[in-house]
C-alpha cells in the first residue's frame, strides 16, 4: 500500500483564502459607492477571513504533536486577528455602518499587502454565492 499525500492542506487553503480576500478587496475598491455587489464582496471577505481563522488549529496539529508549543502559539497569535475582524465586519454590515466597514476593510488590506495575486488567477469570482455562506455563519 502506498502513502496518500494530502495536497490540499491547511497552509495551501490559507494561501488560497488570502488571495480570495485580496481579489475581493481589489474589486471592492473599484466601486466607491455601496451597492448590492459591495455587500456581496464584504460578505465574501468576512467568510474567508473566518475560514482562515477556522483553519488555524488544523495547521498547528503537526507542531503541537512535536511539542513545538512556542512556535504554535506564535502562529496562533499571528493569525487570530482574522476571526476577530471577520466578526467585526459582519456586525458592521448587519448595522449598515459603512464608515466602520471602510476602516475594517482598510485594516485587512494593510495586513494582506504582501499577498501577490496574478492578473490571470484561476479563482474566478469567489464572492458570488458568498452571501449564503455568510448567512450560515452569521445568521
Amino acid at each position: 500500500m502506498s502513502y496518500i499525500s494530502n495536497t490540499d492542506n491547511a497552509g495551501k487553503q490559507r494561501t488560497k483564502f488570502c488571495k480570495i480576500v485580496v481579489i475581493s478587496i481589489k474589486e471592492l475598491f473599484k466601486n466607491p459607492n455601496p451597492d448590492e455587489k459591495s455587500k456581496e464582496l464584504i460578505k465574501c471577505i468576512a467568510v474567508f477571513l473566518k475560514k482562515i481563522c477556522n483553519g488555524i488549529d488544523e495547521s498547528l496539529l503537526a507542531w503541537e504533536k512535536r511539542n513545538f508549543w512556542q512556535k504554535s502559539e506564535k502562529f496562533r497569535i499571528e493569525w487570530e486577528w482574522t476571526g476577530i475582524l471577520a466578526d467585526k465586519i459582519a456586525n458592521a454590515l448587519k448595522k449598515d455602518d459603512w464608515g466602520e466597514i471602510a476602516v475594517l476593510i482598510t485594516s485587512v488590506a494593510k495586513r494582506f499587502e504582501n499577498v501577490k495575486v496574478s492578473e490571470n488567477h484561476r479563482l474566478g469570482t469567489p464572492w458570488v454565492g458568498a452571501g449564503e455562506e455568510f448567512d450560515k455563519i452569521y445568521g
